[in-house]
């Protein structure tokens, strides 16, 4: 482990794929998970820019203009609980390849100004069996009375309860051996 926590290998991904360019006003932080289920299903998962509620708990309902390509907009609506109803969201990058999933929040009612996120998924062995490492970054403005810290630990909170979701959501379909891509369901 480094002095953040990462492993090596967890270190060389963020290194490679989540380095944000941080003004004064802003923060950013990486958030690691690892789930036990292969790749292919979790990406079946993230890749869905049109379907987030089916691994984020705090979506009800999200509607994509046109078809689903880089500069895509997604109308998101929040679950009442959070401070926010509605989220618009552009898609800035779609790797199938390198599973590489990348949005910018661009409107909406929420204090989350010039976010933007990257999520990647890498293979590894769990437990003997495929599993995915996950690494979602992110960089916000710190809003106006609000600290650095309570910035990101507001964000981080919001993205621990997503990827425990999405290791829910892909670690059940792996033990019923549903391994199909999402869409296909």
């Amino acid at each position: 482990m480094n002095g953040n926590g990462f492993n090596r290998m967890e270190s060389e991904y963020i290194y490679r794929h989540h380095r944000h360019e941080t003004r004064e006003n802003q923060c950013s932080s990486a958030l690691v998970k690892h789930i036990k289920a292969p790749v292919h299903l979790v990406w079946s998962l993230v890749r869905r820019f049109d379907q987030p509620q089916k691994y984020k708990p705090f979506i009800s309902r999200c509607v994509v203009q046109g078809d689903l390509e880089i500069g895509s907009l997604r109308e998101v609506n929040v679950k009442s609980g959070l401070p926010a109803t509605t989220s618009t969201e552009r898609l800035e990058l779609l790797d199938d390849e390198a599973h590489i999933l990348s949005i910018r929040i661009v409107g909406g009612d929420h204090r989350l100004r010039n976010y933007s996120s990257i999520i990647t998924l890498h293979p590894e062995i769990i437990d003997g069996r495929p599993g995915t490492l996950v690494i979602e970054s992110f960089v916000v403005d710190v809003p106006e009375g609000n600290t650095k810290d309570e910035t990101c630990y507001f964000v981080e909170a919001l993205i621990k309860c997503n990827l425990k979701s999405l290791a829910d959501v892909s670690e059940r379909r792996a033990i019923q051996d549903r391994t199909e891509p999402i869409d296909r369901i």
